[in-house]
């Protein structure tokens, strides 16, 4: 047995009374418009959300919002200019050097502009070593707020997800902010219709 499971075994052992969790109850922000408050939030920590028409070629767009991106990586089927296919390299190492990475996003918030991206790539890295990060959303998985998103996450079996807002940002180097300094410098995401 290991400590960790000792000292669990302990502590069930000296339990004398246990209770039974409480009732919560929350009022949480809703927003009438939960499409409009995700695209305004996301805008003011630096990234955007550029809502697709019916029709309009998703390999276009993503090709005029990065018209130099050389490296494109993305394992979704629809991405046809991918050059790297995430699930396919043998070790995150080679997806240095990656320009442009687009994943699937399954939740979007409101309340923060944060979407859930669960790992749906056999590489996690590629959210984090890309220089500019895409992300496909359903804009009709905008919910109001954190409470609402948490009930409809399953994690898969990779059990590994990430909520991102915008670029990656820190202020802890002598007070400056620096973007792009844990991940990538820029975020867009693209709202879809299923």
């Amino acid at each position: 047995m290991s400590t960790k499971n000792d000292i669990l075994s302990s502590i069930r052992s000296h339990t004398v009374q246990t209770c039974d969790m409480p009732a919560i109850e929350l009022e949480a922000i809703q927003y009438p418009d939960t499409v409009a408050r995700f695209t305004e939030v996301i805008k003011s920590v630096g990234g955007s959300a550029i809502e697709l028409q019916e029709g309009e070629d998703i390999n276009r767009r993503i090709r005029s919002l990065y018209p130099e991106a050389g490296v494109i990586a993305s394992n979704l089927p629809e991405i046809r200019i991918a050059t790297v296919n995430p699930d396919e390299v043998e070790t995150p190492y080679l997806l240095n050097g990656t320009a442009l990475a687009v994943v699937q996003g399954e939740i979007g918030v409101a309340e923060n502009g944060c979407v859930w991206i669960p790992q749906n790539v056999k590489e996690k890295a590629v959210c984090f070593i890309a220089e500019y990060l895409i992300i496909l959303l359903d804009k009709s998985r905008i919910v109001s707020n954190m409470h609402e998103a948490y009930e409809q996450i399953r994690f898969n079996d990779n059990g590994f997800g990430v909520f991102i807002s915008g670029p990656s940002k820190t202020a802890d180097i002598e007070q400056a902010l620096v973007i792009g300094a844990h991940g990538a410098k820029g975020v867009v995401v693209l709202l879809t219709t299923v």
